[in-house]
């Protein structure tokens, strides 16, 4: 069996920062409280977070994290409690989650686009002692943990608190002023109490991420302290992130990418994180002007609406060392049309929620090679310490160049679902995290992303990938997005049916989508039916949606 275990041996001698960052010496931290301990140590004065018109250095993000841990002791939170967030990207939120780790309790990050409803099945699996929320947030938040049951302790942060630029494109021109604690205040408040001293074990839990929180039951994916650290300083070897990087915060921090390859590589290499609230394409790229970032990661669907932005060329992106996507497939033509406009590669990598982001990416210069068979760009290597199978519907291993399952071991891989023993015990089965992904691998250990499992369309008996009919319709000149399901259809059992979103300004009829794909895919792939929206619809971490569209269609039967 070939389970693709790093070694230096296995490494390709070629790809010299991959072998490099194969380590064989221990990790430099087990915990995610000590590594952020080494960067007040070691860079006191330097920014930790750049915030509009704000920078705060390592120590001012110490000093505030004990106030804010204070208020979490006297509001009776204990090691092992949950503290919910229910924030943007801004720098309360890594106030937030240094508190918690000081006393020994677990963050929960959550979605501030979430309803009473879709909350509240958070909130009833982990039962917080305290949240952390907005202000426009506080009311959804207080139905929610009645809904769930739960009378937690509430501490408000403010939109419009730690900058004075206010950017009406993020920033809300007025919030509520519920009668409650406002963490800005705490955290600026004179000396509080000391923190007790606590030393974190690496096996403990450091953050609990839900999945499938809107689209079934949630399941909170709990993340080792040690796996965090793990695959933060993972990131800075493979990325080369070092004190005087920038790095742009453009997933959200409540999702794993923003947690393991924004705020995690920055602690792991003294970095600064720019954040800017939210993701807003002119937004985005204001602060990409005025930061001069040197490095990030994000959906590739950021960095498309990024490219449409008017005004913006090769030279507004020359700050940045290295660009990755990971989060979403990356087509290989938009690719393309991103180095032609923008000036920049951008390499490509793969991780979930469980495997505490990456476990799989580019070597930094090296030509992506796409996959012969399915079309799919490739999302990588195995990163350093990982394993991957590749198995049939059986659990047998596949060769090389064959479809099948990817499975991963690694020390990323969580620690099992909060309170769901049986999910645990099937995504984890026989030790390895079993992802729902159709995988690849080639015989110079690149993998190739076919789809998901649950995605594939079955059309007259013949399988069809949505991520191939996808591939195909952005090499169309017109198609700025495109989302491929499956619709019931009474004589080929599912027809495909393409959703297309166009870029501005382009012109493109559903027929004239069809006729194309009919030059680059067999018959039974091409779409039968092809409907051109205004915007897909997507998640917050920038993923389109293909459940929604289904659901719908399959609605409308």
């Amino acid at each position: 069996m070939r389970t693709g275990d790093c070694t230096l041996d296995a490494c390709d001698a070629g790809e010299a920062v991959m072998a490099r960052a194969c380590p064989e010496a221990p990790a430099e931290f087990r915990d995610m409280l000590a590594m952020f301990r080494a960067c007040v140590d070691e860079a006191p004065s330097r920014t930790a977070v750049a915030y509009f018109d704000t920078a705060l250095t390592y120590a001012q993000i110490d000093r505030a994290s004990d106030r804010a841990a204070v208020w979490l002791i006297d509001h009776g939170v204990v090691r092992g409690d949950r503290v919910a967030m229910i924030l943007q990207n801004m720098p309360q939120s890594l106030m937030a989650l240094v508190a918690a780790w000081k006393i020994g309790a677990i963050p929960v990050p959550g979605n501030p686009a979430y309803r009473a409803a879709e909350l509240s099945r958070v909130f009833a699996d982990c039962a917080p002692r305290a949240i952390v929320c907005l202000a426009e947030n506080v009311e959804t938040v207080r139905i929610a943990g009645g809904m769930a049951g739960i009378a937690p302790a509430i501490l408000v942060a403010s939109a419009r608190g730690l900058q004075q630029r206010h950017d009406a494109r993020v920033i809300p021109d007025a919030e509520p002023t519920p009668d409650l604690p406002l963490l800005e205040r705490i955290v600026a408040a004179p000396a509080s109490p000391a923190v007790p001293d606590v030393t974190l074990d690496g096996d403990e839990i450091g953050l609990i991420l839900y999945t499938s929180g809107t689209t079934g039951e949630p399941k909170g994916a709990m993340i080792r302290h040690r796996s965090l650290a793990f695959n933060g300083q993972s990131m800075r070897d493979l990325c080369g992130l070092s004190g005087s990087s920038r790095i742009l915060g453009i997933a959200p921090l409540f999702h794993i990418t923003g947690m393991s390859c924004h705020v995690a590589a920055a602690l792991s290499a003294r970095a600064t994180l720019v954040l800017h609230y939210r993701v807003e394409p002119t937004l985005l790229l204001d602060v990409i002007r005025e930061h001069r970032p040197t490095f990030t990661i994000g959906a590739i669907t950021a960095f498309n609406a990024l490219m449409n932005v008017p005004g913006i060329g090769a030279e507004d992106m020359r700050g940045f060392d290295r660009i990755y996507s990971g989060g979403a497939p990356v087509p290989p033509a938009l690719l393309e049309e991103l180095a032609r406009r923008l000036g920049v590669r951008i390499h490509t990598a793969y991780g979930m929620t469980e495997t505490t982001a990456q476990t799989h990416i580019a070597p930094f210069g090296a030509t992506i090679p796409v996959d012969p068979q399915s079309g799919s760009l490739s999302i990588g290597k195995l990163t350093p310490l990982t394993a991957a199978r590749i198995v049939d519907g059986e659990g047998r291993d596949v060769a090389d160049g064959e479809q099948g399952e990817l499975l991963i071991r690694g020390p990323q891989i969580m620690a099992g679902y909060w309170n769901k023993p049986a999910q645990t015990a099937a995504a984890l089965a026989d030790g390895w995290m079993h992802t729902g992904d159709v995988a690849v691998r080639d015989a110079d250990g690149w993998y190739y992303l076919v789809d998901r499992i649950k995605d594939c369309i079955i059309a007259s008996g013949f399988k069809v990938w949505p991520r191939e009919v996808e591939d195909a319709l952005y090499t169309h000149g017109a198609v700025r997005e495109a989302a491929v399901v499956g619709v019931p259809d009474p004589y080929r059992g599912e027809t495909v049916k393409a959703f297309i979103s166009l870029r501005p300004g382009a012109a493109a009829t559903p027929d004239d989508l069809i006729a194309h794909s009919r030059t680059l895919l067999a018959a039974y792939k091409v779409p039968r039916v092809v409907e051109i929206m205004d915007e897909l619809p997507k998640t917050v971490t920038g993923k389109i949606q293909r459940h929604v569209l289904r659901e719908s269609e399959r609605s409308q039967v």
